[in-house]
C-alpha cells in the first residue's frame, strides 16, 4: 500500500514513523518548506544564535533511507481524490492509496494595505526566519503586530539583537483573552521592563511601503500615529492551512473536518496537526489545537488507524508551556480569563511581581479544575493525575508539595497558597509535607 504524506511537520513525520514501525507500508512525506524535518519550535533559537539549523534536526539526514521513508521537496498545487492522485508545481502526477493531510497553519492576515509587502512575515516557516535574517542586518526598528506566544518569540529574537521593538496589541492587557488579568498585567509588566515598546489597545491600520514594495512604516488606528520600521511581523495568531483544499469535496470548516479516529469525509483520506478539525472535540479541547504536542498524538493515532489498529484520538488533559522572555509559563486543565461563577480561583503572586500560582476548583464540588503558573514549575505528571482523577481541592493543597519541579534546587511557595486558602474559607488546613522523588513515584503508582 502506498501512503502520501503532505506536510513534514511533527504531525507528518510522526506519522511516518509509525507507519513505518507498524508496517513494511510504501511512505512518501511530500514538504516545499525544507528537505528535512526541523523542530519548529527551535526558530528562534537559530536566528538568536544559539542554535544551528542542523542542531535543529531530530534525525540525521540518512535515517528517512535507512528506514525506508521516501522524502520530496516540491509543491503541491491540487488533489483528485477521485482518481487518487497529487499534482506537483513540476506537473508531476503522484499516486496515493491512502494520503495523510499535514497542512500546518499560516500567519494570519486581516486585509491590512501592505500585508504582502517585501520585510513583512509571520513567525511560522523557515522561510520567515530566513527573511528575517536576511533584513535584520541594519535594521532600525520592527513593529510586531498582535500578541500571544508568537508575537514574544519575535520581540525576543529582535531584542536578542538590540533592535527597537515596537508590538501593537488590540486587547487592554497582554493576551488577556488567553490568561487571567493578573497573569496577563504580569506579562505587560515584564515586557516593558525589557525595554520593549508595547503599546495596548492598539491596532494596525496599515503597512507603507516605498517604491520598491518594502516596508517602510505602519500607522496605528487608533491615533493615526505613524511609526516608522524596516520590518513588520504579523503575529497576530495562526490559522488552518487549507486554501488550496478549500473549493474540493473535502468537508472544511474553520480546518479540515475529521471524526474520533482523524479521518476526513474522503475515504481513505486523513488530517492531522494543526489542519485538523475534530467535529466533536472532546470536553475541555478545543475543535483546533495549533500546539506541538497534539500534532505528535494525531500522528501516532492516525498511523495506528490507518494500519488497521483502530484507535481514537485523545489528547487527555488540556496543557502547555512557553516563555514570556524571562518568565515560564504553565497551564493544565481549566483556566478560563473570564470564568463561570462556581470557578474559584486561589491566587498568590511573589512580591518580585514575576511570579504567581494559580490554581481553580469548582466551589460547587470542590474539584479541582486547573493550575496556572508564572515563574514557577510544577511536575505535569502529578497535575495530570490530579486533575484526571477529580481530585478534592483540599486534598491537593495538603500536598502540594509533591507538585514542586525539583525541590532541592527551587523553593516552595506551598504553604502560601495554602495559607490564601485558609483564610478565603475560615479552614485550617496543614501542608503534609510530601516531596521528594520517592514520594511522587508513590503517589503516580497509586
Amino acid at each position: 500500500m502506498k501512503i502520501v504524506i503532505i506536510g513534514n511537520g511533527i504531525s507528518g513525520i510522526t506519522t511516518a514513523r509509525w507507519i513505518r514501525k507498524l508496517s513494511n507500508h510504501d511512505i512518501t512525506v511530500i514538504s516545499s518548506e525544507t528537505d528535512y524535518f526541523f523542530s519548529r519550535t527551535a526558530l528562534m533559537y537559530i536566528y538568536m544564535g544559539h542554535m544551528r539549523y542542523e542542531d535543529t534536526k531530530p534525525y540525521e539526514d540518512w535515517f528517512w533511507s535507512k528506514n525506508r521513508i521516501n522524502l520530496i521537496n516540491t509543491y503541491i498545487e491540487s488533489i483528485d481524490f477521485k482518481k487518487n492522485t497529487l499534482l506537483s508545481s513540476d506537473k508531476k502526477e503522484i499516486p496515493y492509496d491512502k494520503l495523510v493531510l499535514a497542512l500546518g497553519s499560516k500567519s494570519n492576515k486581516f486585509g491590512w494595505p501592505g500585508q504582502d509587502a517585501e520585510r513583512v512575515s509571520g513567525l511560522y516557516s523557515y522561510q520567515d526566519l530566513e527573511q528575517m535574517e536576511a533584513n535584520s542586518e541594519k535594521l532600525d526598528r520592527a513593529v510586531i503586530v498582535g500578541g500571544g506566544l508568537i508575537g514574544i518569540e519575535m520581540a525576543e529574537m529582535f531584542h536578542s539583537r538590540e533592535i527597537p521593538v515596537t508590538m501593537l496589541v488590540r486587547e487592554e492587557s497582554y493576551w488577556d483573552n488567553a490568561l487571567p488579568i493578573e497573569e496577563s498585567q504580569m506579562v505587560s509588566r515584564h515586557i516593558k521592563h525589557h525595554g520593549i515598546d508595547l503599546r495596548l489597545k492598539s491596532n494596525l491600520k496599515e503597512i507603507h511601503t516605498n517604491e520598491s514594495n518594502q516596508a517602510i512604516g505602519v500607522t496605528i488606528a487608533e491615533t493615526g500615529e505613524m511609526i516608522e520600521c524596516g520590518y513588520v511581523g504579523l503575529t497576530a495568531g495562526v490559522s488552518p492551512n487549507i486554501g488550496f483544499v478549500k473549493n474540493t469535496n473535502l468537508e472544511t470548516n474553520r480546518g479540515i473536518l475529521v471524526d474520533k479516529y482523524l479521518k476526513t469525509n474522503i475515504d481513505d483520506v486523513y488530517a492531522v496537526g494543526d489542519c485538523a478539525e475534530m467535529r466533536e472535540p472532546l470536553d475541555g479541547r478545543r475543535p483546533v489545537e495549533a500546539i506541538w504536542y497534539t500534532g505528535r498524538m494525531m500522528g501516532e493515532t492516525v498511523a495506528y488507524n490507518i494500519c488497521d489498529k483502530p484507535v481514537e484520538y485523545d489528547p487527555g488533559i488540556w496543557f502547555n508551556s512557553a516563555k514570556f522572555l524571562d518568565i515560564e509559563y504553565q497551564v493544565y486543565g481549566s483556566v478560563i480569563p473570564n470564568p463561570p461563577e462556581n470557578h474559584k480561583s486561589i491566587y498568590w503572586e511573589h512580591p518580585d511581581g514575576e511570579k504567581s500560582i494559580r490554581i481553580v476548583y469548582d466551589t460547587n464540588t470542590k474539584v479541582i479544575l486547573g493550575f496556572n503558573l508564572m515563574g514557577i514549575r510544577y511536575r505535569h505528571e502529578v497535575c495530570e493525575k490530579w486533575l484526571s482523577r477529580k481530585e478534592n481541592i483540599e486534598e491537593v493543597l495538603q500536598n502540594l508539595e509533591m507538585a514542586n519541579f525539583d525541590p532541592e534546587f527551587y523553593k516552595s511557595y506551598s504553604e502560601d497558597v495554602l495559607k490564601i486558602y485558609n483564610n478565603q474559607n475560615g479552614t485550617s488546613l496543614k501542608s503534609k509535607k510530601k516531596r521528594g522523588l520517592k514520594s511522587v513515584l508513590n503517589f503516580l503508582n497509586t
